[in-house]
């Protein structure tokens, strides 16, 4: 017999209604959708599937929503972001009309701490996105409008009469405080003159004209960023370019939590397997690694790079649109202080002044700053670093590291008596002979048994004639990268692009010679 299911979702704290994610699920496992009620209300109905990751859900506006079902047993899940406490309940629906209030519990409010959200790798359409960010209390996001998939092709496309309309470049403010950027760039090349070969993504956030460029040169569109005031968002760390992208380019940031990890199972576990370094020791195959690796893998590429001298903070991206992942559910945080601005967002990215996440929040200063901070000693002194923060989760913090030239020196965990379960303050005190950077990483697990995570953008530590060197493991295995690359290029790519990973492989070797 059929029967409607009413619902409305509220603060917990203040009774009133908030947007939100809902599920709904029969016994079986059957996901359904939900529609909203009310004048000026909206719900945006998301279903992507990709092997066994599977993400079907609803997201509402500050109303209530209705799912017309049979009479029986229900799940209901019902989740808003990084800052609420999930809800899941069974839910009995009769034959008529069954009301169920869902009250979701706020555990820590990041904008009253000063600090500000985003997704840096977007894909939904910005028609969808007042909804979807809302839902998700995502302050910021940068849908990828113009996409590059073959070598050949420009970002602008098709020009003629039956072109789609160009967005704006002007902000789109939903309120106060969640704005949109209607106008990035991805260049994720999948083909060679439409034949199959996979170069990988890097993504252009923040600029005002299309871009009338192809993927190579590679430096012609860095110099074109630049021109622009616009920053550059490296994709994940093993797409086959990757490595040649950062010598070359100047990359601003490295999606730390990118468009692998997600809520659903993870699926990518043989995306180039054959790239995990063996220094690392991770678990894997050459068929096959484990999502921690994964994650394990990511850090330790870009500690890998900040020992090379990058100068590249952490982004938070999602890929929603195209993956099985709600919108920000890994992020990017940005303290700004008291007022939200986007422009100052932007600058605070750019600067690392952040900590990315798939679930705890990490408040960490050293010396009392913001990461991103740089200090300067002399050659004859070391130069003492005091690290203090606090780890939050709605779920009980597993390990907090202070990470150091990507060594881990400092250890904490909620297992301590001085520490409470879900929160974990620390201090570390770091004594610095030579050029170093550091930053703070913590864990949580999940309720099934996967990591969630949070990381710092680094601050570093510059002492004169004592330079950051990587370690020789590091640089040999980024020597190799790009070596194997240009092998796999070679009668592919023209030889203007072969030139480019020539130069990248020269820098990582003149790395190898001097590494520590």
């Amino acid at each position: 017999m059929a029967g409607q299911l009413i619902g409305r979702v509220v603060d917990s704290e203040t009774n009133l209604p908030i947007p939100s994610r809902v599920y709904l699920e029969t016994q079986n496992g059957e996901s359904l959708t939900v529609s909203s009620i009310g004048e000026d209300s909206s719900a945006v109905v998301y279903e992507v599937e990709r092997g066994k990751g599977k993400e079907i859900h609803t997201t509402l506006s500050a109303h209530p929503f209705t799912a017309n079902v049979d009479a029986g047993s229900y799940r209901l899940i019902v989740e808003r972001g990084k800052e609420y406490t999930p809800s899941t309940q069974i839910v009995e629906v009769n034959d008529s009309r069954t009301e169920v209030t869902v009250k979701l519990d706020r555990w820590i409010n990041m904008q009253e701490r000063g600090w500000y959200s985003g997704d840096t790798h977007v894909h939904r359409e910005i028609a969808d996105l007042p909804n979807l960010q809302l839902a998700e209390d995502l302050n910021v996001a940068l849908p990828l409008t113009y996409w590059v998939r073959e070598f050949r092709s420009k970002p602008l496309g098709d020009s003629g009469p039956n072109a789609a309309p160009q967005p704006s470049a002007t902000l789109i403010e939903l309120d106060s405080n969640h704005v949109i950027w209607p106008i990035n760039t991805e260049y994720e090349i999948f083909t060679v003159d439409k034949k199959q070969h996979t170069l990988g993504a890097v993504f252009v956030l923040n600029h005002h004209e299309p871009f009338d460029l192809l993927a190579h040169p590679v430096r012609e569109v860095a110099k074109e960023t630049r021109r622009q005031g616009a920053i550059l968002d490296l994709d994940k760390h093993n797409c086959p370019w990757s490595m040649m992208l950062l010598p070359l380019m100047d990359v601003d940031l490295y999606e730390l939590t990118n468009n692998h990890v997600w809520r659903t199972e993870f699926h990518y576990g043989d995306w180039y397997p054959d790239y995990l370094p063996s220094y690392l020791g991770l678990k894997g195959t050459d068929e096959r690694y484990p999502e921690d690796s994964w994650i394990r893998w990511g850090f330790a590429n870009y500690y890998a790079l900040l020992n090379c001298g990058f100068d590249i903070m952490p982004s938070g991206g999602t890929a929603s649109g195209v993956h099985p992942i709600p919108l920000g559910f890994g992020r990017v945080y940005v303290y700004l202080g008291e007022r939200f601005d986007f422009d100052r967002w932007m600058i605070g990215l750019e600067k690392g002044q952040s900590f990315v996440t798939t679930g705890p929040m990490l408040e960490v200063r050293f010396n009392d700053h913001l990461p991103g901070t740089r200090f300067t000693g002399r050659s004859e002194e070391p130069v003492s670093v005091s690290v203090t923060g606090t780890a939050t989760s709605d779920r009980p913090i597993d390990l907090v590291e202070v990470v150091l030239n990507g060594e881990v020196v400092e250890t904490f965990s909620s297992g301590t008596a001085s520490q409470k379960g879900n929160v974990v303050s620390f201090t570390a005190n770091l004594e610095l002979e030579e050029s170093s950077w550091m930053a703070v990483r913590c864990f949580t697990t999940a309720e099934n048994g996967r990591y969630r995570f949070a990381h710092t953008g680094p601050s570093h530590v510059t002492i004169p004639g004592k330079p950051l060197r990587p370690r020789r493991d590091e640089a040999s295995y980024l020597v190799k990268r790009v070596a194997d690359e240009i092998s796999r290029h070679e009668g592919t790519l023209p030889e203007s692009a072969l030139k480019e990973y020539r130069e990248a492989l020269e820098f990582y070797e003149a790395k190898l010679r001097s590494a520590r």
